[in-house]
Parts: structure tokens; sequence; C-alpha cells
């Protein structure tokens, strides 16, 4: 059984990406979703529940899920999730980001910026402004450095398993000319082993700025979901970790997913 925990804290941003959700995972009989929220104060307690139960039936009568909700008293969002994700043994969380208002991304969108930090599970990040298809094209980002040790193929692989799409691996740095150097080529035979049995395409970009180099590229491709692993001193681990961040959430159409080596 894969468990899925979406966050709701009833804002439009949330609410999207428990939408986003539920067509991702309609009719998978394996796949259980947990609908989460946090509050505060005790008081709060019956509230939550009867919102979540709202959420859920909404839900459910446009999709066939398997669906349960879970609201706790937390004084902190992301421990709060973090806490239910390790005891839940969480396979997946999806979230939801913004891009409208700086107060709007302090709370929701940092929050989301924040989990995606933790190694407790994969993330996936829906913009505010991706609206869902069918997950035909999966990009997936690599540095090519010790591909073997790095890649968390088994993550990878359930996710894949889940929506069966064409697998796209691509690399952008500045060093390529002509052909591949004997190490990247070694890499390249590692990945295409590791991940054989999803027939996958690579692909090598020689350009400075990796970010438009991802955009492009999923524009290009007609790609549906990116794939980022999350590395020290990796060109996907500083993407991740400073402003470029922002530029492919906050504005981006495309949902990402956040994994650690």
């Amino acid at each position: 059984m894969t468990t899925v925990i979406v966050p709701v804290d009833f804002s439009e941003t949330s609410l999207h990406a428990a939408r986003y959700a539920a067509q991702l995972l309609a009719g998978k009989s394996d796949v259980n979703i947990i609908l989460y929220h946090s509050y505060e104060k005790p008081v709060e307690a019956e509230h939550a529940a009867g919102a979540l139960e709202n959420v859920k039936i909404e839900l459910t009568a446009k999709h066939a899920l398997q669906i349960e909700i879970l609201a706790h008293q937390e004084s902190d969002f992301v421990d709060g999730l973090e806490k239910a994700a390790r005891h839940r043994a969480a396979n997946l969380i999806i979230m939801g980001i913004t891009g409208k208002s700086a107060i709007a991304q302090v709370f929701f969108g940092s929050n989301t910026l924040k989990m995606s930090e933790r190694k407790v599970c994969p993330v996936l990040i829906i913009p505010e402004a991706a609206s869902f298809n069918p997950i035909k094209n999966v990009m997936l980002t690599s540095d090519f450095k010790n591909t073997l040790e790095s890649t968390p193929s088994g993550l990878i692989k359930g996710f894949l398993d889940l929506v069966n799409p064409q697998l796209h691996i691509v690399n952008v740095d500045n060093e390529h000319y002509i052909s591949l150097t004997e190490n990247y080529e070694a890499e390249k035979q590692e990945l295409k082993k590791m991940f054989a049995d999803y027939n996958p395409e690579f692909y090598f970009m020689r350009l400075f700025d990796v970010d438009e180099a991802i955009n492009l590229f999923a524009e290009s491709r007609n790609i549906d979901l990116i794939i980022a692993i999350q590395k020290n001193r990796s060109f996907i681990g500083k993407l991740l970790n400073g402003s470029r961040t922002k530029t492919l959430t906050y504005h981006s159409k495309m949902p990402i997913m956040v994994m650690h080596e």
C-alpha cells in the first residue's frame, strides 16, 4: 500500500494541491491518501476534523479514492507534518505553493520549501498555476556524478510505477562540447542500467543558466513533472537551496518532485 499525505490548511493553494493529488491518484486502489491538518489550540479540533471531512467528501464524489483524515494539534506545521509522515511511513507528500503575494509565500510557500528540505520522503510541489494533465513525460535531472550511490532509484521507481510515464534524464552544465567525457559516459551507462525497465532517454545540454535550460527543455518535450534530487554541492542542490527554487516553484506551472540522495 502506498501512503500519500496531502496537508490542507483550507487555503485555495492547499485545496488546489489536494484536487491535483486526487486526479493524479484516482482509481489507484493500492494508494491511501491522508488529508492532514495541524491546529494550535484544542478548541479548533472539532472544526478541523469537520472541514477535512468536507474536503474528503468533495474529492471522493468526483474520483475513486481511498482517503482518511488526520487532524492533530501541533505548535509547528512542518515539524508536525514530518512527524505524521514518519509515523505513517508515508511514501510521498503532495503540497501546494503560491506565487501570488509575499505574505502568501511566507506562510504556505515557505512551509512547502522547508518540508522539501526534510529527508522523510519525497515531496511533490504543486504550483498554483499547475493544471492537472496525465503524467506522460517525466524529467529526471542529474549531475552525472556518483549516480549509483546518490540516485534514490527505489523512490524514483516507486513513483514511475505509479504513473507509467516516459522517462527523460537530463544533465545541464557548461562543460560538454561535441562528445561526452569517459566519466559522463560511464555514469550514463549506470543510469541506463538502473532504469532499464523504463527505457530512459538521455539529454546533455551545454548551457550556463540551469533553471532556464530546465524550463526550455520542459517546454520543448511537453514535460509534465520534474524530479529533482537534492544533493550537496551539485547544481540541483544549489537550484533547490537558492533563489532558483523560487524561480521553478513560485512561477512555474509544472509540478516538481524533490527527493534526497
